[in-house]
């Protein structure tokens, strides 16, 4: 079959394909496609595998690229740029993911994800994941190269030998240079609890240094540096600092705002209360000790958004 021209959605095959039929896998990794279903896709010519021709019951192996062009499965658009690529080194891949960007798909629906994007400019098997952003957060993604480099490091944030650092824009004049918020963090009675965490007396032990950056009319760029690794650490130390980071639609609002947007998007009311469309976050640097021994620094400049708010202009949304 010629090469499509359509958009086709890669998957590069780890171990848990090797000896697979092609039908059985994508049936298992597609919930909600029968093995029947997929093996009329496979015999339609929509699974193709560089390299050879697949039928439903080819045998996969690990490190092989399959393009799918099944409907609901493959894109529909092209892909967009690469984010730009902040340090490479042959072990290592770091990029500036912009906001709105995940870095791993979610869901069975297609998405375009950071790591899809590096696996098509770097065609390497074991390329993957060091450690993650949420989807509104910008900047320093980590990826590796090898197997060995991941797990490199990854026992070195385990370690705290990994230093983050972030930049923030907090909604007001905060009136200090710098301070410790020491706040152990848990589970939080709210309306979103499966969503939300807050500062609770028995959790988990959770610091975070922050220092202010610059003030402007009505906010202020800080930097912030979390000791410990919790989730929303950093959104949720900021509210309870009294300063919540601006655009946040969990913390520093009432859950009310949260569950609407989730209802019916950008309204009147939640762009009022959140006064921007992202919360303003942006993983600024990342330093790791690389497995040769020698310590890599990483910086990724303020996203152009948040540079913008600190030139001078208002907060608003599009």
């Amino acid at each position: 079959m010629a090469e499509p021209t359509l958009h086709w959605r890669e998957l590069l095959l780890d171990e848990r394909a090797e000896g697979r039929r092609v039908d059985v896998y994508l049936s298992l990794r597609f919930e909600g496609y029968s093995r029947a279903a997929m093996a009329r896709f496979v015999s339609e010519g929509a699974v193709l595998s560089v390299g050879r021709t697949l039928k439903p019951s080819s045998l996969l192996h690990t490190g092989e690229r399959l393009r799918l062009l099944i409907p609901g499965i493959a894109p529909d658009s092209p892909p967009p740029e690469l984010p730009p690529i902040v340090y490479e080194d042959d072990r290592f891949i770091a990029f500036d993911k912009p906001a709105g960007m995940l870095v791993h798909p979610a869901g069975q629906q297609f998405v375009y994800a950071l790591i899809g994007l590096a696996r098509r400019a770097r065609p390497i098997p074991s390329l993957d994941l060091v450690h993650r952003l949420d989807r509104e957060t910008s900047g320093v993604v980590l990826l590796a190269k090898d197997v060995e480099a991941n797990a490199f490091v990854k026992e070195a944030i385990k370690h705290h030998r990994v230093t983050k650092t972030y930049q923030a824009i907090a909604r007001g004049l905060v009136p200090w240079e710098s301070t410790l918020v020491d706040a152990p963090i848990g589970s939080a009675p709210s309306s979103i609890v499966r969503v939300r965490r807050g500062v609770v007396p028995h959790g988990l032990v959770s610091k975070t240094e922050v220092k202010v950056l610059r003030r402007m009319a009505a906010h202020t760029l800080v930097e912030c540096r979390p000791i410990s690794g919790r989730t929303h650490q950093i959104r949720l130390h900021m509210e309870y600092a009294g300063f919540p980071i601006l655009g946040d639609k969990i913390y520093g609002q009432r859950d009310e705002v949260f569950l609407e947007w989730l209802r019916e998007g950008g309204t009147p009311t939640v762009k009022e209360a959140i006064g921007f469309p992202r919360h303003a976050l942006h993983a600024a640097s990342l330093v790791f000790p690389h497995p040769r021994g020698s310590t890599v620094r990483i910086h990724a400049p303020l996203a152009p958004d948040m540079q913008a708010i600190v030139d001078g202009a208002t907060p608003a949304w599009p």
